[in-house]
């Protein structure tokens, strides 16, 4: 169940400039062609739209305020987002009517509080397809939104989360008070703390993953689930760690009372 994506990793600083030498980020609707991540996101507005991104490593981060935006690598795992942050959060900082990410690679996300993520949802609906989260303090880190639903399907996760003291604990995947979160097909891995999926969904489908301890160092649960929580758990692959926090358990539920 590994995931292998071949990555091109290209340094860029100032402006982003795709490998080719263009303009990275095109809105697909309109053809238009931004510079800016940023930018393009302002373009498309409270509308919706598909902003494709070139090949490339990038600086970059925009917060999405308003409509259903799609953030689609044109070559699945060479867009690369390289430690760039927005509002001390993340480099997607998502607060708008929707979002999905495809294909694109989230590394070196670190923040003053220590929950630095690749993705920081608010409120919305996630999609999440094809995507790699490595070497971070957190992958995808939610608020609350009771209607909303965040689905996690063929991404890998690894070299994520601490919890060492000194703040709040971070983990692979950190989804809060949410309608549903599905995640299938996906691969968890080398965790440096915390849990590599905690959830406080009201619902959880978690299916067909391979959760491999055996590299992480001072983690916790493999899956931390709310009392209350409803779905199903079922077709996982789980390899217990040496090195862990907490050996009580792969899976807790109300853990937190």
């Amino acid at each position: 169940m590994r995931l292998t994506l071949v990555l091109a990793l290209t340094a860029i600083a100032g402006t982003a400039i795709a490998q080719d030498g263009g303009t990275p980020f095109q809105v697909a609707e309109t053809g238009q062609s931004f510079a800016r991540l940023s930018d393009a996101v302002a373009a498309i507005g409270d509308k919706q739209g598909t902003i494709l991104i070139a090949p490339g490593t990038y600086g970059e981060c925009a917060v999405q305020t308003a409509g259903h935006i799609s953030y689609k690598a044109q070559v699945p795992g060479q867009t690369i987002f390289d430690g760039g942050i927005c509002e001390s959060k993340a480099a997607l900082v998502l607060r708008g009517r929707s979002a999905a990410i495809d294909g694109i690679v989230f590394q070196r996300m670190k923040v003053p509080d220590r929950n630095g993520a690749g993705i920081h949802l608010e409120k919305g609906n996630l999609t999440v397809t094809r995507s790699i989260f490595r070497d971070s303090e957190e992958g995808i880190l939610t608020g609350g939104d009771p209607s909303g639903e965040v689905v996690v399907d063929q991404s890998s996760f690894s070299g994520l989360g601490r919890c060492d003291g000194e703040a709040s604990c971070a983990h692979s995947i950190y989804v809060g008070g949410y309608g549903s979160l599905t995640v299938t097909r996906s691969r968890f891995e080398r965790g440096n703390g915390g849990h590599y999926v905690k959830s406080r969904a009201a619902r959880a489908i978690i299916q067909n993953n391979a959760f491999d301890d055996s590299r992480g160092k001072a983690t916790n649960y493999m899956i931390d689930l709310p009392n209350g929580a409803s779905g199903m758990i079922n077709g996982n692959m789980f390899v217990q760690g040496a090195s862990k926090d907490n050996f009580t358990a792969f899976i807790t539920i109300a853990a937190e009372g």
